[in-house]
């Protein structure tokens, strides 16, 4: 059955599945959807329309599925989609979307979203990310899968950061982070460290793979050469599948990347 601690007060339009659990002097909003096996700690608002997966665990006080903090913003129908097996650290926020990037905030599956982590309206977060103590995203950031953005470091609106990206702690991220990158430094100076190794390593990334992956970065940044034409010999080499989706998420920037 639901347990709904007595001092929570749900709106009698929310849907939850029958093993979620309220507790206390939480605030459910109405079109709120909250799946099977979902916990939500004390002192935690939920507002909608937002959906909440399957056996997401939010530790409190968090806010969740709230208007976008945006001037623009009217007062219009928009969601937060959450997907399942997300840990919600303490003091999170999530705002919904907007209706200038189709009125919807997606957070994907797996996710660890340290205390204090905000995700703006309309961002775009896959599956198994780690974002640490009071990290940001702005509006309309896109972060693919299993990056890690550090402790109290921003990424500015419209920024993306790409699969297996490392995120130092503390910086500022103006232009799109790449992929399989160590990427850190303040704002307008960060700087990219090579492969992130070890992130690549715990995933068992074999070394033929990684090894492919750093003769790709010397040639992109290293070595005396246009980036054109390190793009150029590297779209000839018959790249590995780590080497296209680095060369890909460089084809596709509209902000630039940082180097």
């Amino acid at each position: 059955m639901t347990k709904i601690h007595p001092t929570a007060q749900v709106s009698s339009r929310a849907k939850l599945a029958e093993d979620v659990e309220i507790g206390p002097f939480c605030i459910i909003g109405a079109e709120v959807e909250i799946r099977e096996g979902t916990q939500v700690g004390p002192h935690t608002v939920i507002e909608g329309p937002s959906t909440l997966g399957a056996r997401n665990l939010i530790y409190g006080q968090s806010s969740i599925g709230t208007d976008p903090q945006d001037l623009k913003y009217k007062g219009e129908a928009s969601v937060l989609r959450l997907g399942d097996d997300n840990r919600i650290r303490e003091f999170v926020t999530i705002n919904r979307g907007t209706e200038v990037a189709g009125n919807e905030t997606i957070v994907g599956s797996g996710n660890l979203l340290m205390t204090g982590v905000h995700i703006a309206h309309d961002c775009r977060v896959g599956n198994h990310n780690i974002l640490a103590n009071s990290a940001t995203l702005a509006g309309h950031v896109e972060v693919a899968d299993g990056a890690t953005v550090g402790a109290f470091s921003g990424v500015h609106q419209f920024c993306r950061v790409g699969d297996r990206a490392f995120i130092g702690g503390y910086s500022v991220i103006t232009r799109d982070a790449l992929p399989f990158v160590k990427t850190v430094g303040e704002r307008g100076e960060a700087k990219t460290y090579g492969i992130n190794t070890i992130g690549l390593e715990r995933i068992g990334l074999g070394s033929k793979r990684i090894k492919a992956l750093k003769k790709a970065y010397r040639l992109l940044f290293k070595k005396d050469l246009k980036l054109s034409q390190a793009l150029e010999e590297l779209r000839d080499s018959s790249p590995s599948e780590e080497v296209v989706v680095l060369l890909n998420f460089i084809d596709s920037s509209e902000r630039g990347f940082v180097r």
